[in-house]
């Protein structure tokens, strides 16, 4: 079997996988922070089971909204626990089957060349930094490292001064994306995220007590293959899959 791999804007997730899913693939809806570490643990699922596994990749609230509009998912990994509380207050997910997975952390991060750290503990040192230049977040209203960045620039005091450099997007990695191409001078993305892509740097990273608590919590839908989802959950939480999210840089919170 092979493995698919989806980044697609939400409104097509729906329409594509309306039409294209088998009835016995595993559809697994994953905040697009879990890309790379989830790609391995698919390849290493299908390696076990023979089982087809699609992840779909996106922001955490742009997932959970296909969901409750009937998207085919049989398990939703959201990078907080709002969009799973949101889920499941719906309906849309067992409750029995939710599990806080991982952790992680967030860092500012600049282009490959910007190398000097950043010293957060200035009041100016950010806004120096950025002179002229954009700072790039993910939607802070609505997406969990969009959230988490603007609760950290406000707790240091820096958001004010930022504020009308800064360029929202749809989600962390398309965050990681404007800084390596230099579209974006300096960004706030999860330290998964800077690991991912040579061409960024970490200047500084945010205090965890800036911020609520990054948790990653994961639940088999109603809607679809509990049986499938609940074995993938158990594999999740194997010894070998925390290394597998240990190397990546996430932060197994989790036991055996």
């Amino acid at each position: 079997m092979v493995a698919r791999f989806i980044h697609l804007p939400a409104v097509c997730v729906a329409l594509l996988f309306g039409s294209a899913a088998r009835a016995d693939d595993l559809t697994v809806y994953a905040a697009a922070s879990l890309r790379g570490a989830m790609d391995d643990v698919a390849a290493q699922w299908q390696a076990e089971t023979s089982s087809d596994v699609t992840l779909v990749y996106a922001g955490s609230s742009a997932l959970a909204r296909q969901i409750e509009a009937g998207a085919p998912a049989d398990l939703f990994f959201s990078a907080n626990a709002a969009w799973m509380d949101v889920l499941e207050e719906g309906g849309h997910i067992d409750p029995g089957s939710r599990i806080d997975l991982l952790g992680n952390m967030l860092v500012v991060i600049g282009g490959r060349t910007d190398t000097a750290p950043l010293d957060l503990s200035d009041p100016s040192a950010l806004s120096a930094r950025l002179g002229t230049g954009r700072m790039a977040l993910a939607l802070t209203e609505a997406v969990p490292a969009g959230i988490y960045a603007r609760q950290a620039l406000t707790f240091l005091g820096l958001w004010d001064s930022v504020e009308d450099r800064v360029v929202e997007s749809d989600n962390a990695r398309t965050t990681l994306a404007l800084v390596a191409m230099g579209a974006a001078r300096l960004g706030v993305v999860y330290d998964t995220d800077a690991r991912a892509d040579p061409r960024v740097t970490v200047l500084a990273v945010l205090p965890p007590d800036s911020h609520d608590p990054i948790v990653y919590p994961l639940a088999a839908t109603t809607g679809g293959d509990h049986a499938a989802a609940t074995r993938f959950i158990a594999f999740l939480q194997s010894a070998t899959q925390r290394d597998t999210f240990s190397r990546h840089g996430f932060t197994p919170v989790q036991g055996d």
